[in-house]
């Protein structure tokens, strides 16, 4: 019998994607087959699989720490927020519609045989399975047609760990809060729970434990400390944008506007990662920094309504600025769309048809079609003349003078635009700063030395690091990782 364990959060940002990538590559450094599986994920950072479509970026990650090719199987319900109230709806990798949050309450019943057929598919290929839950395990008023986290529980028969995060504050009342409003069907399927992210002497939260443990029956299973390695791994949520600062120390620093509906952002981590770098994350009513040497827009789910806030905060006029005082400047995916004269719809693919006045830094024009590329690429880098595997996910295509000098070729085809003075690019490339030779070679043209960082090294390292920690951290009756197990 395939062993399975889900993690589920008293709220959201509590950690569960990395303790799961951790687990991940905890079971695979034992020998094991291990899987990650999320029924349902929201979220605008989104990866193709290898098996083709779209899925939530954390699984690509999680299967990255199993050492496993991705597949949409893993994450058989992905929404992309396209609004404050709507979202896109990819079922198995494929776009499968629409729905306003109201309505899809009551989409969610429909979409559980295709999360069942996903799950038998992991579940058949490996030893163990480690299953992400999302938001809350508490939203009782969402608990009828649940497919997230204690309706996909209860119906799997995959008990539960609860995770709680300390650094908020008032993890106690969560996990024992959680414990009185659960229906009995549902607090009898929690095994433990987790205490996240503590900051100091683990031993002075021993009280903590024997009151939760006390008011609800259920055992620890370990105080895991703010894990450091944590921040060398992608980042799922754009909440997390909130909270991202510079070093303050780059050489190089690159201003980054965080869109309304940013997408794909974990594009800038590898940015992160090279020691000359400081990357900030430029938010609403902030000007973009005269300092800057480069200024990246990324991915955007909504490319008009982005464009408009662009404008809204004057970021359009900060950036002639910047391209005034030499800076460069650096597109990708709707950001290149952004960068152009003219952005169409005809059809209403982002909400009301409309036309939208591009910043006009590059010399294309983009028009939005219903049909969406979705693949993995290998191209090469027309700039550098260097190799780069990437993903494309976007809507449009995008024509005009300056392609006729192309960021890339892809499969013999030209691919993005560059500006006549070579400071200005637009791809629709994700993932190309993770390329190392791209990499050092953009910065070094940028007046950096050559780091020699190895951007995938760090990140297998980080989970390398996380899945030891954990070893030692959790108690010997973890659920699936038994002692002798």
């Amino acid at each position: 019998m395939t062993r399975a364990i889900m993690l589920q959060g008293t709220g959201s940002d509590v950690g569960k994607t990395v303790l799961v990538a951790g687990l991940c590559r905890l079971a695979a450094n034992r020998g094991l087959r291990a899987r990650p599986f999320k029924p349902q994920n929201m979220s605008n950072n989104a990866a193709v699989a290898d098996d083709g479509g779209e899925i939530g970026r954390a699984q690509w990650l999680q299967a990255l720490a199993c050492r496993t090719p991705a597949s949409v199987h893993m994450n058989p319900v992905l929404l992309k927020p396209e609004s404050e109230t709507g979202s896109q709806i990819v079922v198995q990798g494929k776009v499968w519609g629409k729905a306003g949050a109201r309505d899809y309450q009551d989409t969610r019943r429909h979409l559980l045989e295709a999360v069942f057929e996903s799950w038998e598919t992991i579940r058949a290929d490996a030893d163990i399975v480690i299953v992400e839950g999302a938001g809350s395990a508490a939203e009782i008023n969402l608990r009828g047609n649940d497919i997230a986290n204690m309706g996909f529980a209860t119906r799997a028969g995959v008990p539960v760990v609860l995770v709680g995060d300390i650094d908020r504050g008032g993890v106690i009342a969560s996990i024992v809060g959680t414990h009185a409003v659960l229906p009995e069907e549902d607090r009898r399927m929690v095994a433990g729970y987790l205490i996240n992210k503590f900051r100091g002497d683990v031993s002075l939260f021993d009280d903590g434990v024997t009151a939760i443990s006390r008011h609800t029956g259920w055992p620890c299973f370990g105080v895991i400390p703010w894990l450091p390695e944590t921040g060398r791994l992608p980042p799922e949520d754009s909440v997390i944008l909130e909270r991202l600062v510079g070093a303050g120390d780059g050489a190089l620093i690159v201003a980054v506007p965080v869109l309304d509906r940013i997408a794909n952002f974990d594009d800038l981590d590898p940015l992160n990662a090279e020691p000359e770098v400081e990357v900030r994350y430029i938010r609403s009513g902030d000007p973009l920094p005269r300092e800057a040497g480069l200024v990246i827009i990324p991915g955007s789910k909504s490319t008009i309504a982005d464009l408009a806030a662009f404008r809204r905060n004057g970021w359009d006029r900060d950036l002639v600025g910047h391209v005034r005082r030499g800076g460069h400047v650096a597109g990708i995916c709707g950001g290149f769309q952004m960068l152009g004269r003219m952005v169409r719809d005809p059809d209403g693919i982002e909400g009301a048809p409309a036309n939208a006045e591009g910043l006009g830094l590059l010399d294309v024009e983009t028009t939005m079609e219903k049909s969406k590329a979705v693949r993995n690429s290998h191209a090469q880098c027309r700039i550098f003349d260097v190799d780069l595997t990437g993903y494309e996910i976007h809507l449009g295509r995008t024509s005009g003078p300056d392609c006729i000098r192309p960021f890339s070729t892809i499969d013999g085809r030209p691919e993005g635009a560059v500006s006549r003075d070579g400071r200005v690019f637009g791809t629709y490339l994700h993932g190309l700063f993770a390329n190392d030779g791209f990499r050092q070679d953009y910065l070094f043209r940028l007046g950096l030395s050559r780091s020699g960082v190895d951007y995938s090294a760090v990140v297998d390292e980080a989970l390398d690091s996380i899945a030891a920690r954990l070893e030692t951290l959790l108690s010997k009756d973890f659920p699936g990782f038994e002692q002798g197990a």
